[in-house]
């Protein structure tokens, strides 16, 4: 059997050596060393190309395990600062680190039957957890501040998560020098630190105060609402009594300034179920996740219930809906995940009159005189009052 000089001095010839169908090496000929370090190269890449390409996927991970788990701290530290500003000479770094391992256990989905009803009891009962617990660490506070604060350690505890997730599969990879578990962390990873870098901003949003993107259903409802009698319709939920070319409107949103989303989907139960108030369509404002290619701001009308969440509020929207046929009609205004979380951008707040005209026209075009119209604001009402 020929050795690899043979062959390669055999091919060479046959490739471009001398020219006259000899097969002997020609040293002067550049193209065989070419060949000579092609093929003695094929069998390492073979042997150990994935593992190469293993640690150029752990390298890149782990720069960017570095940043998550900088993200967080910082998160984690800007809650740690507020609360010592807001409650002096309290040490609240245990209660934090522990409040950012709090986690709910969702109930067992095998009978889809009454799901819905043990989903919100398990989060009804993880917020007035959380709360408690904020009201623990920072005793005396009114609820304005409450609320800031717990929306600055909810977004620590969501990086803390993101973090701990890219951190196991990162050392679950290193460990079992599994390329596939690596590749497709790598593929997700800008993902993640896109949203890791929005809920870093939006600790700084809700330090302050400031309305966010994700406010603009609620400031064009409180707008709506402004020198009329508020009243409870549900928990951090109210709602206001206008009139509008002889339709009656029922304005709801969640109550401001603090930072809350309310319940509003208990609220139109209660309304339209246990108060009987006669409804004849349904108009939601909220923010909406923009396409790659959208631009920021823009304005969107279509039907049905415009509400993110986990599904417990959209289910109580539409049961009342479909129990009363009532339309439901949808006005959205188009943002990111980032624009949604930080503080609202001057192109969401432009949108405003845009979003207050189609609203209008939809009552108009949708609803005629002496029907009665609800009007409801949708998203977390930071630092935006009625």
């Amino acid at each position: 059997m020929p050795d690899l000089f043979t062959l390669i001095s055999q091919l060479g010839g046959g490739l471009g050596g001398s020219g006259g169908g000899s097969n002997e090496f020609d040293p002067a000929n550049p193209m065989m060393y070419v060949y000579i370090i092609s093929l003695a190269t094929i069998p390492f890449f073979m042997l150990y190309g994935q593992r190469m390409q293993g640690k150029v996927i752990l390298g890149e991970i782990s720069k960017s395990l570095v940043k998550l788990k900088s993200m967080r701290d910082d998160a984690r530290l800007a809650a740690i600062d507020h609360i010592r500003s807001a409650v002096p000479h309290s040490e609240p770094a245990a209660r934090v680190d522990k409040f950012m391992e709090y986690f709910a256990i969702m109930p067992v989905d095998i009978d889809p039957n009454g799901l819905v009803r043990k989903v919100e009891h398990v989060l009804r009962v993880k917020d007035e957890r959380m709360r408690a617990e904020v009201r623990k660490i920072c005793p005396g506070l009114d609820d304005y501040e409450l609320s800031k604060i717990e929306n600055m350690l909810e977004a620590a505890t969501a990086l803390n998560m993101i973090y701990k997730v890219v951190r196991h599969f990162y050392l679950m990879g290193k460990r079992t020098t599994s390329v596939f578990v690596l590749v497709q962390l790598q593929m997700v990873m800008p993902l993640l630190l896109e949203e890791a870098e929005a809920l870093k901003k939006a600790t700084g949003a809700f330090r302050q105060g400031q309305p966010i993107g994700d406010s603009i259903g609620p400031m064009v409802v409180g707008k709506m609402m402004l020198g009329k009698a508020k009243m409870r319709a549900a928990k951090e939920t109210v709602y206001a009594e206008d009139e509008y070319r002889g339709r009656k409107l029922y304005l709801l949103k969640a109550q401001g300034p603090a930072g809350t989303v309310g319940r509003p989907g208990e609220a139109i139960q209660r309304l339209a179920g246990d108060l009987g108030i006669k409804i004849d369509a349904i108009i939601m404002i909220d923010a909406a996740l923009k396409l790659e290619g959208e631009r920021t701001g823009d304005v969107a009308e279509g039907v049905g219930a415009a509400i993110g969440g986990i599904g417990v509020e959209k289910y109580q929207i539409e049961e009342v809906a479909t129990n009363f046929g009532i339309p439901v009609y949808a006005v959205i205004v188009k943002q990111s995940v980032t624009d949604a979380i930080t503080v609202m951008r001057k192109e969401i707040a432009d949108s405003f009159g845009k979003v207050l005209e189609t609203v209008y026209a939809v009552i108009e075009d949708k609803t005629a005189e002496g029907q009665s119209v609800m009007v409801v604001g949708v998203g977390n009402t930071m630092g935006v009052a009625q």
